[in-house]
């Protein structure tokens, strides 16, 4: 029996079992798997931060691997998203920039964990968190410049008018095209690993399958064979975590780099 006969059938199950179900509702209005586990997602970063707020007024000095590491990851944010790029200006974006880590951080892990779907699983989280980053930026441009200080910004002072015209058309093309790449990086991203980490647990699978069904020399040579595959899935998964987090602060950084842009404007 070839194990790699019923890949073709595994492959199409698998990638039919990411797309959005409704558990009530329908799709259209209602609760998705996706949503589901977004709010499963955000009710660990609630109860997460909470008890991190708790331990550390207990103690006037960091006990604990929960405290120290939860300041560690405060701080990576603070420093690393916003003071490094927003200077003294940091302190009234910080609230955005760290809430938007610390939201697409939990929902890439708890995604992590076989048999949930994370809301970033799913283009229409995505497409709605890259809008708030567009929406908060073009706000504080606004805010700082005016309406047409912000449009007039676009384009650099003291071109000759055609050339002002061809950049600032380039320019407003380049905007609205920021909230679709991070969409779309973040998206695909997490939904490329998730396919690959489900390829390789089928694989694993369909070579060991014989060999329970009964027991055979080719049977034990295919089980073998799936040992290989577990070894990658392990890798890949370690992988896939690391890439959750990368994402996490890739979005957030992107967003900490075009409000920098209309602050420093």
């Amino acid at each position: 029996m070839n194990p790699l006969a019923s890949l073709s059938k595994e492959m199409e199950e698998l990638v039919s079992s990411f797309m959005s179900e409704a558990i009530v509702g329908n799709t259209t209005v209602g609760l998705t798997q996706y949503i589901f586990f977004m709010l499963i997602a955000i009710a660990i970063l609630l109860i997460v931060v909470f008890s991190f707020k708790k331990k550390q007024s207990a103690s006037l000095v960091p006990q604990g691997f929960f405290v120290n590491g939860m300041e560690f990851l405060v701080e990576f944010a603070r420093d690393d998203l916003c003071v490094s790029l927003l200077g003294d200006k940091w302190k009234k974006h910080f609230p955005f920039i760290a809430a938007v880590f610390f939201f697409i951080l939990f929902n890439n892990i708890v995604g992590v964990i076989p048999g949930c779907h994370p809301g970033t699983g799913t283009m229409g989280v995505t497409a709605a968190l890259a809008l708030c980053s567009f929406v908060y930026y073009v706000a504080v441009g606004i805010k700082r410049m005016g309406v047409l200080g912000y449009l007039k910004s676009m384009a650099p002072a003291g071109l000759p008018g055609p050339m002002a015209a061809m950049v600032w058309v380039i320019e407003l093309f380049s905007n609205l095209l920021r909230p679709i790449t991070l969409a779309i990086r973040l998206f695909c991203n997490m939904f490329a690993g998730h396919v690959v980490m489900g390829t390789f647990a089928i694989l694993a699978s369909l070579f060991i399958e014989p060999l329970l069904q009964g027991f055979s020399a080719v049977a034990l040579g295919q089980a073998t064979v799936s040992v290989f595959w577990i070894l990658l899935l392990i890798i890949i998964y370690l992988v896939e975590i690391l890439v959750a987090v990368i994402q996490a602060y890739v979005f957030a950084l992107l967003s900490a780099v075009y409000i920098q842009l209309v602050e420093n404007e």
